[in-house]
């Protein structure tokens, strides 16, 4: 069953992914501008950074809306292993 996320979730978490597209498309300007590797490690790493934070929000929302409603996702138990297994294949 797929699970959606509250409108204001969804609104937040577009608001993050563009941003997200503006660091990746100033990363690749910096990559064409032959710029200093420091500085484009250290927006390679707020680009990670900020992945990560909309990564924890959709799993917040997640948790929300399937482990509080186990009869439209499953059991409990079922939701949270799916959750584990997702969460397994993010990378550290």
């Amino acid at each position: 069953m797929m699970t959606t996320l509250s409108s204001a979730a969804r609104d937040q978490l577009i608001k993050r992914l563009q941003r997200l597209e503006g660091q990746a498309r100033g990363v690749r300007r910096m990559v064409e501008e032959d710029r200093d590797c420091q500085d484009i490690l250290t927006q390679l790493a707020a680009i990670r950074g900020a992945a990560h934070q909309v990564s924890v929000m959709v799993v917040k929302e997640y948790a929300l809306n399937c482990l509080n409603d186990p009869d439209q996702h499953g059991t409990q138990d079922e939701a949270i292993t799916k959750l584990v297994h997702t969460l397994g294949k993010l990378p550290h």
